[in-house]
C-alpha cells in the first residue's frame, strides 16, 4: 500500500542548487560561473529586454508591418456556378452549403461567380450574383434570389 513517506518526485525533476563562490574544490569558485572579464562578470550587471550584446537587436532589423487589418471585416463565401451543379438540392443558401462543408462556418456571405455551365433548375439565396451567373442560373430556368 502506498503511504505519504513513499511519495517522491519524478525522476528527474528536482536537482541540487549549484552552489557559487564556496572554493576552488567546488568546480564553482574563483569567478562563481561568471568569467574572468566582461559585462556579464561585474556586479550590477542586467540586460534590458531585446538586448543582443551589443549586435542590433533582430526586432529592430525586420521591417514595418504597414496596413492594417479590420477588426469589422465580415467573411464571404465565393462559388462558382458550376459547384452549385454538382450540388443535389432544389434551394441553395449559404446555411445549406455549411451544413454541407461547402462554406466556411465564418462566412456571413455569399457570393456566387458566373465560371462554368447549370444545366438543371435551382433556387440561389446569395447576397450577390455576378451578372454572368446570374443569367445562366435563369437560363436554366432557375431563381437568383437576392438575400
Amino acid at each position: 500500500m502506498l503511504s505519504l513517506e513513499d511519495i517522491r518526485p519524478a525522476e528527474g525533476a528536482t536537482h541540487t542548487k549549484k552552489r557559487k563562490g564556496r572554493g576552488i574544490a567546488s568546480g564553482h569558485g574563483k569567478t562563481s560561473c561568471r568569467g574572468n572579464n566582461g559585462e556579464g562578470q561585474r556586479s550590477g550587471n542586467s540586460h534590458k529586454r531585446g538586448f543582443e550584446g551589443g549586435q542590433m537587436p533582430s526586432y529592430r532589423q525586420m521591417p514595418k508591418l504597414k496596413g492594417f487589418k479590420n477588426k469589422f471585416r465580415e467573411e464571404s463565401c465565393a462559388i462558382n456556378v458550376a459547384r452549385l451543379a454538382e450540388l443535389n438540392a432544389e434551394i441553395i443558401d449559404l446555411a445549406y452549403l455549411q451544413e454541407n462543408k461547402k462554406a466556411s462556418s465564418s462566412a456571413v456571405a455569399l457570393r456566387i461567380l458566373g465560371n462554368g455551365e447549370i444545366s438543371k433548375a435551382i433556387t440561389v439565396k446569395a447576397s450577390y450574383f455576378s451578372p454572368s451567373a446570374k443569367e445562366k442560373i435563369e437560363k436554366a430556368g432557375g431563381k437568383a434570389e437576392l438575400v
